[in-house]
């Protein structure tokens, strides 16, 4: 059952309902292994959806877990709602930012037939071709601000965070597995190989095997690199839906919609756009 609703949820798009699901799947996993299943002692982390986390825990005590189940399940698995963020981004920013968001659905389309090497290649291109990076302060008038993949091709300009999440974004949505991809905020090195100097930067990282070093697709550098070729970048943390992972270790550290407040923000503005 854990692999059906994790395979299900990670191919959903809605991603807010999908955290919750896996968060619970997982809990109730940890907790049958061990042989002591106590709804009492469930541990359920996200505190962005604590209030939906205790209506489960008050259904599980009255023996109502099955259905719950299958309501969770069906609140998971509803679809994208495309045709909003079409109409939205004419609505929001004109004609230009509706042909790109009409073009971004082609590619997802044409891109869920293809081998994984070739979606990451579309996407990488897709988003560097078609979106100038520039800074929160010059699109939003924010020091720091994460930008939604409807926001950013509206806008047609950001930064790397909202590089990264929406070829995050498109890449789930082309099949892609959640546990392949992390956000990876990184510290990059900036003036040569003896420069000391850095600056904060994310990049999307894609696990052919989660264990492994990671492909790196970058809005700075037009190809997708492996990371150990990557020497001017130096790992901190990495994220995606079901996980926040710290630098050189290979388990999740905690859950990034608790730890990440921008994080959760733009997922719920994702759910507002329609995702």
């Amino acid at each position: 059952m854990y692999l059906l609703v994790r395979k299900i949820t990670i191919g959903s798009g809605v991603f807010a309902r999908k955290q919750f699901v896996c968060e619970i799947i997982i809990s109730l996993q940890n907790e049958l292994r061990r042989g002591c299943f106590d709804s009492n002692k469930l541990q359920l982390k996200a505190m962005s959806i604590k209030e939906n986390y205790r209506f489960f825990l008050a259904w599980l005590r009255r023996g109502r877990i099955v259905f719950f189940c299958l309501l969770a399940l069906q609140w998971a698995i509803a679809e994208p709602d495309m045709d909003k963020m079409q109409n939205l981004a004419s609505q929001r920013y004109g004609a230009k930012a509706a042909d790109t968001v009409s073009a971004w659905r082609k590619m997802l389309d044409e891109g869920r037939k293809l081998e994984e090497s070739e979606k990451l290649a579309l996407v990488n291109t897709f988003f560097n071709r078609r979106v100038l990076f520039e800074n929160d302060i010059v699109v939003w008038q924010q020091n720091d601000y994460w930008a939604t993949p409807l926001e950013t091709m509206g806008r047609g300009a950001g930064d790397c965070e909202d590089f990264a999440i929406a070829k995050y974004t498109s890449l789930l949505l082309m099949g892609v597995p959640n546990d392949k991809l992390r956000m990876i905020y990184v510290r990059a090195r900036i003036g040569g190989a003896g420069s000391t100097r850095s600056e904060a930067h994310m990049v999307l990282g894609y696990y052919a095997v989660p264990t492994e070093e990671p492909m790196i697709l970058d809005n700075l550098i037009g190809n997708i690199r492996p990371a150990t070729s990557r020497t001017d970048l130096a790992p901190v943390f990495s994220f995606n839906n079901s996980g926040l992972w710290v630098a050189g270790t290979t388990a999740p550290a905690a859950d990034p919609t608790a730890r990440l407040s921008r994080w959760r923000d733009v997922l719920e503005r994702m759910r507002q756009d329609g995702l």
